[in-house]
Formats: C-alpha cells, structure tokens, sequence
C-alpha cells in the first residue's frame, strides 16, 4: 500500500515535522467538526494517521466524501482516507468500518477527473490490506478477532453500488470457512458478506455455490440473526439458472423451507422464507414439481389467507410463479388447494404490483379452456375483474379486460351468466373437473387448513421478456431477483 503526497504541499511547504503536526492536531480536529468549509477543507490536508483515528475524526472524513456540491472537498477528504489506509490492518479496518467503502464505489462515478482518480488510489489501498487481514484469521485466532475480522469483511463487501467484485472475491475462502463456525455472531457476519457477494451476476453465484450444504444446516439455526442473510443467500442463489437452483433443491432443502412456513416464527424470516420458494417456482417445471411434493403449496396457502400483508406479498409471488409456468395438472393442484379466493381477495389491495401479478396468475389459470371462470366469479373475482376495467393504472385495466374480453364475453360483449363459461368450454369430463374442485377438501395440509374455494398468486420482480397466453395476451413474467420488497 502507498502513501500519497498533499495535493497542497506545494502550498503548505515540504518541511513540516511530527512535533508540528501533533502541535496542529487539535486545530485540525476543530476544523473538521467546524461548519465552516475552509476550515474542512484545510483539515483534510495534512493528517496524522494514529493520531487522526485516534481523534475520531474518521467518519467526518467519510462525511466530507458525500459533498457532491464541493468536489475540492470530496478529493481532499478521499487523500486523507487513501494515506490512512496505506497504514496497518488495523488503520484500513477504521476506514472500512467508517463506512467508507460503498462511498468510494459511488465516487467512481464523479465528474471530476481528480475525485475519481483519488477513488481508484483510495479502494486500491483498502483492497491491499485485504489478504493480510485474511492472514490473521487462522485456527488458532481468538474468538474476539475472528469477530471483528468477519464484521471487517462485511463492511468491506457490503454497500449500494458494491465494490467490484474482483476486489472482493479473495475474502470468499476464508469466508467459507468462517461459515462452519458455532458462533452466531461470527455466522450472522459471515452470512450477511455472502449475501452481498452473492448478489448479481450468475458468476457471483457460482463463486458461492459450493456453501450450499452448509446454508441448509443454518436454515435449521435457532437464532433469526442467522437465519435471514441464510435465506438471502440461498435466495440470491435461486436466482441464478435452472441448474444452480437444482443444486440447492438437491440437498433436501425443501424440506427446511418447509418447517420455516409452518413453524413459529417471526414475520421477515416468513417472508424471506416465502421470496426464497418464489424463485424456485419461477424454475422449471420439474422444480415447480419438487415444491408441490414437498407439500409446500398447502402451508404456502394458508399464509396467502391468513399472514400479515408482508408475508402475503410473497407467498402470493410464490403461487403466481407456480401458476405461470405450471403444467395443466400442478396448476389443478394449485387450485385444489385454493388458491382462487385469496389471490381475487388481493385483487383489491392498495399495491399495484401485486394487482398486477394477481389479475396475471389469474390468466394463468384461465388459460386455454376455461374450467375455472365459474370458481373465479363464485370468489367474488368477476365483480373485481369488472372494476378493474376503470382503473387508473394502464397496465391493470388493459389486463382486466383482457382477461374479461376472453373468458366473460360472448359475442354480443355481454358477460356470460355465471357457470355458463364452464359449460361454454364444451367436454363433460371439464365440467365435471369444476364439479370436483367445488366439493370442500376434508384433507389438512400439513396441520393447515386450506380453504374449499381458493387460489392465489403474488408477485416478483420481471426478470426479462413476457409470457404469452392461450389468447395471445402478453404479461410480465414474474421471474426472480424482485428488489421492492426487501427493506
């Protein structure tokens, strides 16, 4: 790592020593806190490493990175951190704990040539202290450091916009080591860094991919600090492709999502539980398979009907993707289950992305002959669908009466009168399929009750291109990598 002259030595003189330094140091310190920006500006100059982290001026430091309006500022203050991470590990942890990291990526994208340059110097310097800090984290560390080590490693990958990835992709090894520690703080740290470097592309993925019987086990751990980054990964993994989410469904993970849905616990670690399921049923069909056998759909329904409206939200993701890439018989599954009333109940909620997904899982399951319109309309959908048609939202209304113009309208334009369009579709065998679908189920899906009628879908965020229905109708596909929900 590489110390870096002042960009004002010129101005100060070269021959100032340590003794007037250390002299200067609390009229540097006063004008960092000062709220007049000369004095910040003249504070950034000339800083003592130990004696400046020591002050506990560092964060104000990173402060002064965010004032886009003074880019003189921003490059004094990133010279100051660049010289401060040429110092110890122990210097960089500061600087990397100060928050600085995301800052510095965001500045790569300065219009001014000298921050961005100073960005570059900056980042190089705290990716240099990288491999000795890994170097202490040995089987013989105490436990304390392998604390803060792991911490250190968070805060070096997290951030929005993330530090490019080959900067950060030396810490994966030893990152997948600390994941077999017993230590829930150490395991929160490690799992929280992996979900970041997890997050994008499907090479990032892969470069994760081999912590997935590890990530299993801790979907078992008792503690939610855990458990949540757990589930982002594995999240962020079945984002990827059909291959990569096969290798987390191969190690008997179903069944963990499973008991997450039916067991007690605490809303955002439902949710994140129901968001995981949502991207292994926008898979293919085998994997929406694989979700049905492990008897997921039944439980995934009952918090449809019954869970808070967070939870609701992707569990409803979680059907729709199952109904929208779904073969003819998962899809009668999905309604035997039912699914109809609660996805047309959420026809009406405030959110416009989840009408949207709902009016979509209802196309879905509308699609080709229409056996389910009488279902649709007996759970109040119909009268919904109808009030649609008005909505303000372009995208919704168009829906709406796509869906009405196809299944609910004769050529006259006047919708058929309920169970007409069951009869409408022809076969005895189909109306004898609504017949079957109508009857209330006696059964209880894994100590959760289902309801006779229903159906339901939710949402995710659009990955690319759309689906096309039966009638030549284009909607979103509702993929992976849904970014709105998460707070």
């Amino acid at each position: 790592m590489e110390a870096q002259q002042s960009p004002s030595s010129a101005i100060r003189g070269a021959g100032t020593g340590v003794e007037k330094m250390l002299e200067s140091l609390p009229s540097m310190i006063a004008g960092v806190w000062s709220d007049e920006i000369e004095l910040q500006l003249e504070a950034t100059r000339h800083p003592p490493i130990d004696e400046v982290i020591q002050s506990g001026v560092v964060p104000k430091f990173v402060e002064f990175l965010m004032r886009e309006d003074y880019p003189q500022l921003q490059y004094q203050a990133a010279w100051a951190l660049t010289n401060i991470a040429s110092g110890t590990s122990d210097n960089v942890r500061v600087v990397i704990e100060s928050g600085a990291i995301p800052i510095f990526v965001k500045l790569l994208g300065s219009p001014s040539d000298d921050v961005r340059e100073q960005t570059v110097w900056a980042l190089g310097n705290v990716a240099g202290s990288l491999i000795p800090l890994l170097q202490q984290l040995n089987e013989h560390a105490k436990l304390s450091m392998l604390r803060r080590a792991a911490w250190t490693l968070l805060n070096f990958c997290r951030g929005k916009p993330q530090p490019p990835f080959e900067q950060t992709r030396p810490a994966l090894p030893e990152l997948e080591r600390l994941i077999h520690s017993t230590d829930a703080k150490v395991l929160t740290y490690v799992c929280w860094a992996l979900s970041y470097l997890s997050d994008g592309t499907n090479e990032k993925i892969l470069a994760v991919i081999d912590v997935c019987p590890r990530l299993v086990e801790l979907l078992m751990h008792p503690s939610p600090s855990v458990l949540i980054p757990t589930l982002r990964i594995i999240r962020n993994i079945c984002t990827g492709n059909d291959m990569q989410t096969q290798i987390f469904i191969n190690h008997q993970s179903l069944h963990c999502l499973l008991n997450l849905l039916k067991n007690d616990h605490k809303t955002s670690i439902k949710k994140e539980a129901c968001w995981t399921i949502s991207n292994i049923t926008a898979g293919n069909k085998d994997q929406i398979q694989a979700v049905v056998a492990a008897e997921i759909i039944g439980p995934l329904i009952h918090l449809l009907q019954t869970a808070e409206f967070d939870i609701k939200k992707e569990a409803a993701g979680a059907i729709s993707n199952a109904a929208d890439g779904g073969t003819d018989e998962q899809i009668k599954y999905l309604v035997s289950q039912g699914y109809i009333r609660p996805l047309c109940d959420l026809l009406v909620c405030p959110d416009l992305r989840i009408v949207t997904v709902c009016l979509g899982g209802l196309e879905s399951t509308t699609g080709g002959v229409n056996v389910y319109a009488q279902l649709i309309d007996e759970s109040e959908g119909l009268e919904k669908i109808k009030n649609l048609q008005s909505h303000d939202n372009t995208e919704i209304n168009e829906k709406a009466v796509k869906i009405l113009e196809t299944y609910w309208m004769e050529d006259d334009d006047e919708p058929l009168p309920p169970g007409d369009a069951a009869a409408a579709a022809g076969p005895s065998e189909e109306r004898e399929l609504v017949s079957q679908l109508k009857r209330p189920t006696s059964e209880n899906t894994n100590g959760m009750e289902t309801q006779a009628e229903g159906e339901r879908a939710q949402l995710e965020q659009p990955e690319t291109g759309v689906t096309v229905g039966p009638s030549g109708f284009q909607f979103p596909v509702w993929k992976k990598l849904r970014t709105w929900f998460l707070g």
